[in-house]
């Protein structure tokens, strides 16, 4: 259930938050259990990555922003 606890959006602006939370919430189904091993075909995926959250800077952090082509 959503509701609106401040403001007063209009009807458009409603459907396109609800829009927004169903693609995250058929994205997060659609995704494996983190214990499942992936497909060989999405090991090299860099969208991975970002899904994991952001990586904290360390002594060799430059090496990990490097993406070979």
């Amino acid at each position: 259930m959503i509701k609106v606890v401040r403001g007063n959006p209009t009807p458009e602006e409603l459907a396109a938050a609800l829009a927004v939370v169903r693609a995250r919430a058929a994205a997060a189904a659609a995704t494996p259990p983190s214990g499942a091993p992936l497909p060989p075909e999405q090991w090299s995926d860099p969208g991975r990555i970002a899904r994991q959250g952001s990586l904290r800077p360390g002594p060799r952090s430059w090496a990990r922003t490097y993406w070979p082509a």
